[in-house]
C-alpha cells in the first residue's frame, strides 16, 4: 500500500430565515472549510448554496427524510465564483427564478464581509420519485 493523503473537514451552517419565496443561511468560516491557500474551498461554498436552495424548494411544510418521495434533486448547477475570504461568515440567499410543479429554478447568491459578492449559483431541481 502506498501513502495516502487524508483530508478532513467540517461544514456547518444555520438557516436564519425561511419564507416561502426566500431562504437565508449563514456559514461560519472555520479551518475545516479552508483550502491550502487559506480561503474557503469552492466545494464548501457550492455546498452552502446547493443546500440552501434545496431547503427553499422543499419548503417549510416538510422535513427531509432518507429516501423521501418528492425530495428536490438538483439536476443542473451553474456556479460563478467571484470572490473569497479567509475568516468571518458567508451568507447565502436563495430565491426562486421559476417555481414549477416539475422543475424549480433557484438563484442563490453567497455574500461575504460587507455584502461582498462571493458566488452566484443557479440550480434546477426536480422532485425525486
Amino acid at each position: 500500500m502506498g501513502d495516502f493523503l487524508k483530508i478532513e473537514g467540517k461544514i456547518e451552517f444555520d438557516v436564519v430565515e425561511q419564507m416561502p419565496e426566500r431562504v437565508v443561511s449563514e456559514m461560519p468560516i472555520q479551518p475545516g472549510v479552508l483550502n491550502p491557500y487559506g480561503v474557503v474551498n469552492a466545494g464548501a461554498i457550492l455546498w452552502l448554496a446547493d443546500v440552501t436552495a434545496t431547503i427553499l424548494v422543499l419548503g417549510s411544510s416538510s422535513l427531509p427524510t432518507e429516501g423521501m418521495a418528492g425530495f428536490p434533486l438538483a439536476i443542473t448547477l451553474n456556479a460563478n465564483f467571484i470572490g473569497n475570504q479567509r475568516e468571518g461568515t458567508f451568507r447565502a440567499v436563495a430565491s426562486f427564478v421559476k417555481k414549477g410543479k416539475k422543475v424549480n429554478v433557484v438563484r442563490t447568491i453567497v455574500y461575504g464581509k460587507q455584502d461582498r459578492l462571493i458566488a452566484d449559483v443557479t440550480t434546477n431541481h426536480v422532485p425525486a420519485k
